[in-house]
């Protein structure tokens, strides 16, 4: 199981959805940072479950920071952040050990790591694992400090109309079901000719991250798949000035696979969360035929509303390893 990432900037992802803690390891942070738990909690407070058709699981969620000096400062050993899971409630998911969910990792993780894989709460696929990928994205942030990150959802149930996303989750809330959504992250300030062509390309190492979120099923740049259905001549950019900036900003602030100093734009898409209240049917492994399941346990009707700070976060954690290595 490879739960490492990164080139300079190192993360190791701990722990599962069940498990005593969840968290990350980091190293390569430059020394003279200053951590406290206060830090963390604006990005910690966005990916808390507070509005209607959230999950009703809630963690304190309060980081332990270990391996900073006495004044709390990083000094390029690696750091480790942990959060306690207190909330959880492992009998929820005992029936799906022979009754795996459809568009979960039920059957996948327990056919590559055996019997004794702990599927509660999704094991190490559920999305209780993204608060690692938050605390390790606060501190991406604090190394590429003069980057402003502008991340919100742009879309609900297929309606881009911000107005109406409330009612949407809420009523797929109340049919036991789920809606998925799109999460747009805008990078303003980002170091130009960032980039490591060819296989650690910025849209490379962003789209790595981002695919490591669970639930995310698409990822785009600039104006990504829309672009595909325009000609050269009305899609291109034109340059404006000798730094690179350009009227239009098709690219994403991208070309080559390098920075070129245009805001960085990318799309993310979440599907709908697999885990419903509504009766589904799926095999059976000790019935050998397809069978009607209820799931049971807390999901969120729109995974996508909380996943925007951990989209922003992937972001962060891929521009700061590409920054270390420009350095």
């Amino acid at each position: 199981m490879n739960n490492t990432f990164g080139n300079i900037l190192r993360l190791t992802i701990f722990g599962a959805s069940h498990a005593p803690e969840v968290g990350v390891i980091m190293e390569g942070i430059p020394a003279g940072i200053r951590l406290t738990p206060e830090i963390f909690s604006k990005d910690i407070d966005r990916r808390r479950p507070a509005l209607t058709g959230e999950t009703t699981r809630h963690e304190d969620d309060i980081p332990t920071i270990e391996g900073l000096d006495a004044e709390g400062f990083t000094t390029n050993n690696p750091i480790r952040i942990s959060f306690h899971n207190s909330n959880t409630r492992s009998k929820d998911y005992s029936h799906l050990v022979t009754h795996p969910r459809p568009s979960h990792a039920d059957l996948v993780q327990r056919r590559k790591y055996g019997a004794d894989y702990d599927l509660a709460g999704g094991g190490i696929a559920s999305g209780r694992m993204t608060i690692a990928l938050v605390a390790a994205g606060v501190v991406a942030k604090r190394i590429i400090d003069s980057v402003s990150f502008d991340t919100r959802l742009v879309e609900v149930g297929g309606s881009d109309n911000t107005a109406d996303f409330e009612a949407i989750i809420a009523e797929a809330s109340r049919a036991g079901d789920s809606v998925g959504g799109v999460v747009e992250c805008r990078v303003s300030g980002i170091t130009p000719l960032l980039g490591e062509p060819f296989f650690d390309s910025v849209e490379s190492v962003i789209a790595h991250l981002l695919f490591a979120i669970p639930a995310v099923k698409g990822v785009e740049f600039g104006d990504g798949f829309a672009g595909a259905r325009k000609r050269g001549s009305e899609r291109n950019d034109t340059i404006i000035d000798s730094e690179g900036h350009t009227l239009t900003n098709n690219e994403g602030g991208i070309n080559g696979g390098i920075a070129n100093g245009n805001d960085i734009i990318v799309r993310v898409a979440i599907k709908p969360t697999p885990s419903i209240a509504s009766s589904q049917r799926t095999y059976n492994l000790d019935k050998e035929s397809i069978e009607p399941l209820t799931i049971g346990g807390r999901h969120d009707a729109c995974i996508a509303r909380r996943a925007a700070v951990v989209v922003e976060a992937a972001v962060a954690i891929a521009l700061a390893d590409l920054y270390l290595i420009a350095l």
